[in-house]
């Protein structure tokens, strides 16, 4: 079996998500906007991974794990939090990891996740 690679924007670089085995791992997502609040970047980032797992098959239903790096994690990660946990499927919280980094392009965060396949 060979992976299947998803690269809307026919980058060279990178695919937005590539599928193998039945799992989908999603890059990196960071917000369109990044002069917003966190919870509002968090939501933009959000509705591109919902985005990019229909474009695999597959939901944040499935979710697996997920790694998000923020430009200030103790002063932004409640208010993250919340958004996010709202946005999770109930009773399916993923693995997570989430650190502190130096983002591109100002960002205040950036979520990569891996899903199962349905």
């Amino acid at each position: 079996m060979e992976p299947h690679y998803i690269n809307p924007q026919n980058l060279q670089h990178r695919s937005d998500t590539v599928v193998f085995n039945g799992v989908a791992y999603v890059s990196g997502v960071v917000p369109g906007d990044n002069t917003l609040p966190v919870a509002e970047q968090t939501r933009q980032a959000l509705a591109q991974i919902d985005q990019r797992l229909a474009e695999a098959g597959t939901s944040r239903s499935l979710l697996l794990s997920a790694t998000i790096w923020m430009q200030d994690v103790n002063r932004d990660v409640g208010e993250f939090n919340q958004t996010w946990t709202a946005w999770l499927a109930p009773g399916r919280q993923p693995a997570r990891a989430c650190v502190q980094a130096v983002l591109q392009g100002g960002a205040m965060l950036e979520i990569s996740v891996i899903a199962a396949l349905p």
